[in-house]
C-alpha cells in the first residue's frame, strides 16, 4: 500500500503534524538525544543571519529556528514563520507570545503558495520541511523566488548516505528506536513514513543540482551528524 507521502498531498501532510504537534518537541529532543538543536543552530550558523535583516523560516513547526534567528535579526529586523499545520503554528504562537520583544510573526499556509513578494527576504530557513513538500524543485524555486541579490537561504534535512553501513544504520535506528517510541504514544503510523520519504529524498549532489535549475549562483550540501543530516548552502547571485 503506498504510503502517505506517495503524492506528498500537501493536505495529507498538513493533517499528520496536526496529529503529531503536541508531542514534536518532545519527541525530538528524546529521538535524537537533543542534538537536533545542534543541528538547528548549524543552520543559523551558515545562514548568518544579521541585525536588520527579513528572514523567512519555512515549513517552521513549532518556531524552535524562528526563535533562534529573531534573536538575531533584533531590533530592527523581523522573522516570518510559514507552516501549514494549525497545530503547529498554535503552538509557535504561544512561544512566541512568551517572548514579546522579538520581532516575529507567523503565516499559516502551503509553502509553494505564499503570499509574499519576490525579494522579500535577505536570508531564508527551512529545516524538515523540502521532504514532504509535493515537489522538492518547486520548494527550492520558492526559496529562489523569495530572496533578494546577495540572499542566502539554508536547508537542514535528512541525508541519504552513500555509504553502506551509515545507510543501513540509519535504517535501523528509525526502525528500532523512531517507530517505537512513537508506537507507545500512539503515532507510530505517523512516523512510519520517515523512513520511506528519506528512501525517495534528493540525495546532496540531487539537491545541489535542482537548487542550480531553480536560479541560485551557489549551492553547496554539506553532510553533517556523520553524513546521517543534511546542510543545503544556498546564495544567489547579483
Amino acid at each position: 500500500m503506498p504510503h502517505p507521502f506517495a503524492k506528498a498531498d500537501p493536505a495529507t501532510v498538513f493533517r499528520l503534524f496536526d496529529r503529531t504537534a503536541h508531542t514534536y518537541d518532545l519527541l525530538n529532543d528524546v529521538l535524537s538525544l537533543t542534538l537536533h538543536r545542534l543541528w538547528k543552530r548549524q543552520a543559523v550558523a551558515l545562514l548568518q543571519p544579521r541585525p536588520g535583516e527579513r528572514i523567512v523560516d519555512l515549513c517552521c513547526g513549532t518556531a524552535d529556528l524562528a526563535l533562534l534567528l529573531a534573536e538575531r535579526v533584533r531590533p530592527h529586523g523581523g522573522v516570518i514563520g510559514v507552516d501549514g499545520s494549525a497545530a503547529a503554528l498554535a503552538l509557535a504562537r504561544q512561544r512566541a507570545a512568551a517572548r514579546p520583544w522579538l520581532p516575529l510573526e507567523f503565516i499559516h499556509g502551503d509553502v509553494l503558495a505564499l503570499p509574499l513578494s519576490p525579494g522579500a527576504a535577505d536570508g531564508v530557513m527551512m529545516a524538515y520541511g523540502l521532504r514532504n513538500l509535493a515537489s522538492a524543485a518547486a520548494g527550492l524555486r520558492v526559496i529562489r523566488h523569495l530572496l533578494r541579490p546577495h540572499g542566502r537561504g539554508v536547508v537542514l534535512d535528512f541525508n541519504r548516505p552513500s555509504h553502506t553501513l551509515w545507510a543501513q544504520a540509519q535504517r535501523s535506528y528509525l526502525q528500532r528506536v523512531v517507530v517505537p517510541v512513537a508506537r507507545t504514544l500512539k503515532l507510530e503510523a505517523e512516523y512510519a513514513y520517515l523512513e520511506r520519504s528519506i528512501a525517495t529524498f534528493a540525495t546532496g549532489p540531487q539537491q545541489e543540482t535542482l537548487a542550480r535549475q531553480a536560479g541560485f549562483a551557489v549551492a553547496r550540501h554539506h553532510p553533517i551528524a556523520g553524513g546521517l543530516m543534511g546542510l543545503l548552502e544556498l546564495k544567489v547571485s547579483d
